[in-house]
């Protein structure tokens, strides 16, 4: 049998404080800085990409371009992902669909486990 949440027993204990709803800005902003400080794509930009650098063009152009070019790649694409989860971020605090996704995401994680279980052995 379910016991309902009496609101004066006071917060869940496993409940984390509300924060203040983030603004598009302020989320753009923190993706932008963590795609920015990534390690990984310092050492990709300096390692790989003078590579396959066009040969007519000037070294400083060509791997000014291939820099510019992924970064307005990502650009969009962290533009476009903050703006589809913003819209859809009512949806996914729903009840309903928080326990879908989450026995979902739990279905996946142990057939993932059982997968590398009966490979491992």
């Amino acid at each position: 049998m379910r016991r309902r949440c009496d609101s004066t027993a006071g917060p869940h204990p496993l409940s984390l404080p509300r924060r203040p709803a983030r603004t598009p800005e302020a989320r753009g902003g923190r993706a932008w800085s963590a795609n920015a400080l990534n390690p990984k794509i310092a050492v990709f930009c300096t390692g790989l990409l003078p590579t396959p650098a066009p040969p007519r063009l000037p070294t400083a152009w060509a791997v000014a371009l291939l820099v510019l070019l992924p970064t307005l790649l990502t650009l969009a694409w962290l533009g476009g992902y903050v703006l589809l989860l913003s819209k859809a971020v009512q949806v996914l605090h729903r009840p309903r669909v928080h326990r879908a996704l989450g026995r979902t995401t739990g279905v996946v994680l142990i057939g993932f486990g059982l997968a590398v279980a009966g490979t491992a052995g």
